[in-house]
């Protein structure tokens, strides 16, 4: 008689601070997944709230869940400190404790790993939005068609996708590239991800929804900090690292092209938000935007980036210093959309602004 192997065990880690509210809803969609098989490490943040006291009641209730409670050292050391819990594990994933997980993720991405052998699969994902499930259109097209057993010399454009949580890892892959999440950061995703494609000897690339990431839109989120000089200096710094990580990979002998999408796609795709922060901006943060971006893109020009017209201007006056022509554009943008053009629609017109010293290659179509 044949013996039923046993499902790998995928081991699942929550950073939890100051969530009570919204904890319940993110636990009972991991514990109520179709793969069975989990062990659940809940970091309790040096929470002040009912967090710990919320997540040791579902420990009570369900042996797959433990409870670690830390000093707050942030969300990089919450989720280290979960893995030291997860020794068994076959597969590792992260879930922030205010996203949900639909039901048959996980089930999803082990046996995509099963049947592909690769390091690590990454899904799509909804934004949850005032009740909305939205799947973005970025999200959408790094995910479709699904690529099983890539790398990222093949697909480099799938290094934009920097989320923690809408992945399983082989934990034989994870220890061997040595990996962790940078600490005292926000924003430690990337450096993290970085390191994890260019590592893996393989990885998958699905179309399905994995994960419903939460907006939150009460200024709680780290996210919603963008023009705070704190904010700022961390964008800054896991950006560096990030680079530093792909210009070694090249320097190593992989792909050059990977080093080029890097800097044109996939660096320059959440400036937007921070350039719709210029006009309202104190000079300190300016001048620390002017400092990552002349840093970052130190041998190109974001006016050559992978973004539209208008976020190319602002990027190249970024460079430039031009403060008061930056916050023109970037208001004109805020209060009208696009930016209009010439009439043979080969350049930038923007009401207002004396085009005098801007380089017509930074307001070309």
């Amino acid at each position: 008689m044949r013996l039923r192997r046993s499902r790998p065990m995928l081991g699942v880690v929550v950073p939890a601070y100051n969530i009570a509210p919204l904890l319940p809803a993110a636990l009972d969609s991991i514990l109520g997944q179709s793969y069975k098989n989990l062990h659940v490490v809940v970091v309790d943040d040096g929470s002040t709230d009912m967090t710990g006291v919320i997540a040791e009641e579902y420990a009570d209730r369900d042996p797959r869940v433990v409870v670690r409670r830390t000093a707050n050292h942030g969300l990089g050391a919450a989720r280290n400190t979960g893995l030291t819990h997860l020794a068994g594990a076959d597969y590792i994933t992260f879930a922030d404790s205010d996203d949900v997980v639909p039901r048959t993720a996980y089930a999803t991405m082990v046996r995509t790993l099963e049947r592909t052998g690769s390091d690590f699969v990454t899904g799509s994902v909804q934004r949850w939005e005032d009740g909305d499930l939205v799947e973005p259109v970025w999200m959408h097209s790094f995910h479709n068609p699904a690529r099983l057993g890539t790398t990222a010399a093949a697909d480099p454009r799938i290094l934009g996708d920097v989320f923690a949580w809408n992945k399983v890892y082989r934990r034989t892959f994870w220890d061997s590239a040595a990996l962790s999440w940078p600490e005292g950061l926000r924003y430690e995703d990337q450096p993290t991800l970085t390191r994890a494609y260019l590592a893996a000897a393989a990885f998958d690339v699905i179309p399905d929804i994995v994960y419903h990431w939460r907006i939150r839109t009460d200024g709680s989120s780290i996210t919603q900090q963008r023009s705070t000089v704190a904010d700022l200096r961390d964008r800054h710094l896991t950006k560096r690292m990030s680079l530093e990580t792909v210009q070694k990979y090249v320097a190593d002998g992989g792909d050059p092209e990977v080093l080029e999408v890097f800097l044109n796609k996939t660096l320059p795709g959440d400036l937007r938000r921070y350039f719709a922060a210029i006009p309202e901006a104190d000079d300190e943060w300016w001048y620390l935007l002017v400092e990552m971006v002349r840093d970052i893109w130190s041998e190109g020009t974001l006016a050559d980036a992978s973004m539209p017209p208008g976020q190319r201007l602002i990027g190249w006056l970024v460079e430039n210093d031009r403060q008061a022509q930056a916050q023109h554009v970037a208001s004109w943008i805020a209060e009208h959309g696009r930016v209009p053009r010439n009439e043979a629609g080969t350049a930038l017109e923007v009401p207002g602004l004396d085009p005098t010293g801007i380089d017509p290659h930074a307001i070309r179509v």
